[in-house]
């Protein structure tokens, strides 16, 4: 997956990183944060989306690995990323998120 994840290919970066999937069911974070921070500055919204949902769902397994992340980051992605990372946070937390209160 690290060949796929360092591809110049958006669809190989893509199936890298929800290829993470698997190490999340697992509890296991490592992997989906190291490929969504090497593609923060991509250009196309896929990867901003498929990065944004493997975000959300590390955080419905560990809300405080999500918080944790995002406070280090979410400044610098992509605002569909970000949109849908913390789509299933308290609205007030997302609203928080979405206006740079953190």
């Amino acid at each position: 997956m690290i060949d796929l994840s360092n591809s110049d290919k958006m669809w190989e970066k893509r199936i890298a990183i929800v290829g993470t999937m698997h190490y999340i069911k697992k509890g296991n974070f490592e992997l989906t944060k190291e490929f969504v921070k090497r593609n923060l500055g991509h250009p196309h919204d896929l990867m901003h989306k498929a990065n944004g949902w493997l975000l959300r769902e590390m955080g419905n397994r560990s809300e405080r690995e999500l918080l944790d992340f995002l406070n280090l980051h979410y400044r610098e992605m992509p605002r569909t990323c970000l949109r849908y990372a913390i789509e299933k946070l308290d609205e007030s937390l997302r609203q928080d998120y979405l206006k740079g209160r953190i």
